[in-house]
């Protein structure tokens, strides 16, 4: 069972041994996630003039040197050969004239190795591999399904149950569980994420009791394209800045030029930190981004949806700045996984941005997410095509026993809309860019007793579950930042004296 259809569950999914049965579920429908929406690219070392070494040390800094060395050194030497299965799958990536690979460059890497497909890269990669998927005679895709909990006995994984829309149950047996679930954007107000990244796959691990990690490095993207309504915020790709976009502050000055050496493209903490400080200096909550030295032609032809978006919105980004202000972006933990996928509970595996495997640190250097997803989704794969027989031989009795199995749903006086909207506002406000001692306590008083009052009030409700697991991770976030006093990549705390904003 694969439970999710971002770049890292189709991968798994479409290497998974053609000779074994695969059911793959999604929430919602299957280009709906994450890595659809991503814009910039895909890293990988494909020029001759870059190197493993380079993307290697760019990695680790980005990360504050919190990565994982083995896994961050195997992630950047296998990318290539995710690269070929792309193509081989009919990603068709931008090229030049010669038909070479064209390659951009984004905050925090040395050198220009971000492959990509105009400014809707994930788009294009998500149309091939689920184009791939529903040609494969031996994996089932189901649609509008939510996964609710990993079914354990005796630390081993046996299935997971689901819920349709309907609200009718089933249980889903299987020798292996996939969970590729993708992120936890919703438990904030302002987030580039889709409504449904509501951190479904960690809080199912979590409660099978799978070691989670470092789920204190919540990333911020700094330039999301700004409006006055909290939600979904359309982002502006790091790609622009890599191709020369500026970051100006109201009074149109260029501030990043004296605060760091890589100016506009240090990596993402540090300048989503820098915005900040900008906004914190004036009344107005964005600042800009300064692309219109480039011309109308080549911004069309680059970034034709981040163009069509701003146009419909009345703002001509070949002659005007383009609003920005940081949103939730990026989850660097979640649940702890090897090299292959593999989780602290036989058969079940995670990868993708629900699965922690340091390779991203303290803070996720640009565009090595989607790499991410389709590295350990190929390995996790191939370790399972290696170990099924170990697997199968798990045949226990299990079923649905649960008070509220049959009920198409249960009664209760709870608000979810308003708790929904309380965590949200609690996460943003308490627990965000700049965190303190103070701010962490009274978040995680709030949302312990919102945790409390989910408990006491059980609903077969898929906006119920998707509370439930939402109260979940952001205790996790919470617990994770009190524990941590001192400031390191994304996570900054404002009380800890040695820290700086660069």
């Amino acid at each position: 069972v694969v439970i999710g259809t971002g770049i890292a569950g189709l991968f798994a999914a479409l290497n998974i041994d053609p000779s074994l049965k695969v059911l793959v579920i999604t929430k919602d429908v299957l280009e709906w996630n994450n890595s659809n929406l991503a814009q910039g690219g895909i890293a990988a070392c494909v020029d001759s003039k870059d190197d493993f070494e380079v993307h290697y040390q760019d990695t680790l800094r980005a990360g504050s040197y919190h990565n994982e060395s083995v896994a961050t050194h195997m992630m950047i030497e296998e990318a290539p050969i995710s690269i070929e299965k792309l193509i081989e799958y009919g990603v068709k990536l931008d090229r030049d004239e010669k038909g070479k690979l064209e390659v951009t460059r984004e905050g925090g890497h040395t050198n220009r190795r971000i492959l990509h497909a105009k400014d809707a890269t994930g788009r294009e990669i998500i149309r091939a591999l689920g184009e791939e998927l529903r040609k494969r005679s031996n994996i089932t895709l189901r649609e509008r399904v939510f996964a609710i909990d990993i079914i354990t006995v005796n630390n081993r994984s046996l299935g997971v149950t689901v819920v349709d829309n309907s609200g009718n149950k089933a249980l889903c047996k299987g020798g292996v569980v996939v969970i590729a679930s993708g992120g936890i954007g919703s438990i904030y107000q302002n987030s580039t994420n889709p409504k449904i990244a509501t951190g479904d796959g960690i809080a199912m691990a979590y409660r099978a009791g799978a070691i989670v990690r470092d789920m204190e490095f919540v990333q911020f993207h700094p330039t999301a394209l700004y409006n006055d309504e909290s939600g979904q915020k359309f982002l502006i790709s790091e790609a622009v800045r890599g191709e020369g976009a500026v970051l100006r502050n109201i009074h149109g000055e260029a501030f990043m030029e004296n605060l760091h050496e890589m100016k506009d493209l240090a990596p993402r903490d540090i300048v989503a930190r820098s915005i900040i400080n900008e906004i914190q200096k004036t009344n107005i909550p964005y600042l800009y981004l300064d692309i219109t030295h480039k011309g109308r032609a080549y911004i069309m032809e680059r970034f034709p949806t981040i163009f069509e978006k701003c146009m419909s919105i009345g703002i001509d980004i070949s002659k005007e700045y383009i609003p920005v202000a940081p949103a939730e972006h990026y989850l660097m933990g979640g649940i702890e996984s090897n090299l292959n996928g593999e989780t602290s509970i036989k058969g079940l595996y995670a990868c993708g941005e629900c699965a922690r495997t340091g390779v991203h640190g303290a803070n996720r250097l640009a565009s090595n997410s989607l790499l991410e997803g389709a590295v350990f989704g190929y390995r996790a794969a191939m370790h399972i095509n290696n170990e099924i027989l170990n697997y199968e031989n798990a045949n226990i009795n299990i079923s649905l026993d649960n008070s509220i199995a049959n009920d198409k749903k249960a009664e209760s006086n709870i608000d979810l809309k308003h708790l929904h909207e309380e965590i949200a506002l609690t996460m943003d406000k308490y627990v965000a860019i700049s965190r303190n001692q103070i701010d962490l306590t009274k978040a995680k008083e709030i949302i312990s007793g919102i945790n409390d009052l989910l408990d006491e009030n059980p609903m077969n409700d898929i906006y119920y579950y998707e509370l439930m697991n939402m109260a979940t991770v952001a205790l996790l976030i919470i617990e994770a930042a009190l524990e941590r006093k001192k400031s390191l990549g994304a996570h900054y705390r404002i009380d800890d004296m040695e820290g700086s904003v660069c």
